[in-house]
């Protein structure tokens, strides 16, 4: 009898992590019927991270908000509550970053003019209800504003050489020439849940990577780039910590904030109890929309197969689809559902059908 882990992180924008976890067991136990199946949907601080703490902690309860999404336009959204205990009498706030500025939120991307401030007003929101904690993921962010959006929901002011305030988004970084922090509210203990560990600025910089994802071309990128080295000289930030390129610079502002980084993938993983699920594994399957080169920085797969290496479990992998440039080498075997489908067109237009197929192909080549 087989002991299958299904541990895949969401499709971005096409099935949640538990609805594949399910579509990958379904196609599997069409092969094996006798096989077990674990379930343990995952995420790395982005989309789904609230969901994955929401599943695992009881009790927990949503908190409804509006904010002011990536676009400008009002959002309703939540973040999540985690109930109090001895070391957090206020409770635990859960907020994420792709539910209230992330990129799935845009009908276009928006390069110049998306931002993070719907971000900041969730955290806002939180720490009006007097939370203890803040636990933020900070995965699939639309824009490269180094955190200016959030930071000033917060109580910053990001001010140009005639005393006003620059314009929200990449746009306004080149102009600021001040920061005043004095009305930054105090954070409580922050920890920040990131996919990714590149540093702020340079060639695995938050514009260089990640700014062509939400828009930027290629001759923006230089600009871009010398902005965020100016805003972290001004606020006293290390560019060159890892961490503080991701979600466009978000991690480096919260940095700035007092936040401490983490990885996300493991974070949750802990909280789930993945290491003792997959302990007693034979098989652990894990997955994400697109598994590229940049999957193995910290994202789920590469976490996964990891720690199903470590554990003397064999890991496979499931994607939407593999690019050239995706080292698929630590996996035992793996299955596109762009191949299985024919195109990426009729694999996002059903996800579900292809991770069945997907986990019948990964039960065969065992």
């Amino acid at each position: 009898m087989t002991r299958v882990v299904l541990a895949p992180d969401s499709f971005k924008g096409t099935i949640t992590a538990a609805d594949a976890a399910a579509s990958l067991a379904e196609g599997w136990a069409s092969v094996d019927p006798s096989a077990t199946f674990v379930h343990r949907p995952m995420a790395d601080g982005g989309e789904g991270t609230v969901a994955a703490f929401a599943a695992a902690v009881p009790g927990a309860r949503m908190m409804p908000v509006a904010v002011d999404g990536p676009a400008g336009s009002r959002v309703e959204t939540s973040w999540l509550l985690l109930p109090p205990t001895g070391e957090t009498p206020g409770g635990t706030a859960v907020v994420d970053l792709a539910s209230t500025s992330g990129i799935e939120l845009l009908a276009r991307l928006r390069p110049w003019d998306a931002d993070t401030t719907g971000f900041g007003q969730a955290i806002v929101a939180a720490l009006d209800h007097g939370v203890s904690r803040l636990v933020v993921g900070i995965g699939s962010s639309a824009s490269t504003d180094g955190g200016t959006g959030m930071l000033a929901a917060l109580g910053a002011r990001f001010l140009d050489r005639g005393g006003m305030p620059v314009a929200r988004g990449a746009r306004g970084l080149a102009d600021i020439a001040s920061v005043d922090l004095a009305g930054l509210r105090a954070a409580p203990e922050v920890r920040v849940l990131t996919d990714v560990t590149n540093p702020l600025t340079g060639g695995r910089g938050a514009a260089a990577v990640f700014g062509p994802q939400k828009g930027l071309a290629a001759d923006d990128i230089a600009g871009v780039d010398a902005a965020l080295a100016r805003l972290a000289e001004l606020l006293a930030l290390d560019p060159a910590l890892p961490g503080t390129g991701a979600a466009g610079g978000t991690g480096g502002a919260l940095v700035v904030w007092g936040a401490t980084l983490a990885p996300g993938a493991a974070e949750v993983a802990d909280l789930i109890g993945l290491a003792d699920a997959v302990a007693d594994a034979d098989v652990v399957i894990t997955g994400e929309g697109s598994y590229d080169g940049q999957s193995g920085d910290g994202k789920v797969p590469s976490f996964i197969a990891a720690l199903a290496t470590g554990a003397g479990v064999t890991p496979l992998l499931a994607a939407g689809r593999i690019t050239a440039d995706a080292d698929t080498g630590v996996f035992a075997a793996s299955a596109s559902l762009t191949d299985l489908a024919g195109s990426a067109d009729a694999a996002l237009a059903e996800p579900a059908r292809w991770l069945r197929e997907a986990g019948a192909v990964l039960a065969h080549s065992l």
